[in-house]
């Protein structure tokens, strides 16, 4: 209570995100089974707050621990949104996927392709309320790979990423477990790095044969202002050289100050177009697909 109540600098959600530290701290105590009096009462939704007292005391030095490092997350379900922006890319520019991602955490989002989209699969399946045209088709990776400041792996971080679910939302649950599951057995490359530095070494060379697919969701507020600019400098600069057979793509999942997040796509194939998508629940919850070039 004391670290929590004497925190240095700004704990609200907008910067050091403490409830949020300290509700993932009692979450792992749960699914670890470290705490079983508050196992059970997070089963019935209701934890006395002597009993939070108690699990504070007792578990004092585990939950320290997790105040130390920021929140990360890894939100699967925005890879509906993915999904849809890929097969209608695929429709614009028929060749296989190399996907890059700004901001990959664990990685789970680099594999979209692999999950299921509104077909009742197995595996991880994805179900957002979709308005709209749903676009059709298969997608084609030829090559996957990310960059993240503290790239998260999926055996040695599982914990931190389901212990920042909620716990109420058995379906949310149940999907990131489906997709870290699917992560482990066959992991894409997730360098660590400065996302501007990364973009520009991935960008120098064109890659003919396939269509670079740049992308990244409710990532790039994050960055500061010389992240954000060396990868709208790197992109500015390989969208000029891109051709019909070494096409560019900027895909974009991000907050604009309107309902959920802002769905936009950039080609470069030798010209440059542009598409407004639509909008997105920021947890993938629901989709308003409405695509109109710009």
């Amino acid at each position: 209570a004391a670290r929590v109540l004497g925190w240095q600098g700004d704990p609200s959600p907008s910067a050091a995100s403490v409830p949020l530290r300290l509700c993932g701290a009692l979450h792992a105590l749960v699914l670890t089974e470290a705490a079983p009096d508050l196992a059970r009462a997070y089963a019935a939704a209701e934890v006395p707050a002597g009993l939070l007292e108690d699990v504070l005391h007792a578990h004092d030095a585990a939950i320290l621990d997790w105040l130390d490092s920021p929140p990360q997350t890894n939100e699967v379900a925005r890879s509906a949104a993915l999904i849809g922006a890929a097969r209608f890319l695929r429709g614009l520019a028929p060749l296989p996927l190399r996907l890059q991602e700004l901001g990959a955490s664990a990685g789970l989002n680099l594999n979209f392709d692999r999950y299921h989209l509104q077909d009742g699969g197995t595996g991880v399946r994805l179900a957002p309320d979709w308005q709209g045209d749903l676009p059709q088709g298969t997608i084609e990776v030829a090559s996957r790979r990310g960059v993240d400041l503290n790239p998260l792996d999926p055996d040695r971080d599982g914990l931190r990423l389901m212990a920042y679910c909620w716990a109420d939302q058995s379906a949310r649950m149940a999907r990131l477990r489906a997709a870290l599951d699917l992560t482990r057995r066959d992991p894409p490359p997730v360098d660590r790095g400065d996302a501007g530095d990364w973009l520009t070494d991935q960008l120098a060379q064109p890659a003919p044969g396939a269509l670079t697919m740049v992308f990244h969701t409710i990532a790039a507020q994050y960055f500061p202002p010389a992240t954000a600019q060396a990868c709208a400098t790197a992109l500015a600069r390989a969208g000029a050289a891109a051709t019909p057979e070494a096409p560019l793509a900027h895909v974009e999942m991000e907050a604009d100050g309107g309902e959920g997040a802002a769905l936009r796509l950039t080609l470069w194939d030798g010209a440059r177009r542009h598409w407004a998508l639509g909008r997105a629940d920021f947890h993938g919850r629901w989709i308003r697909w409405q695509p109109r070039q710009m």
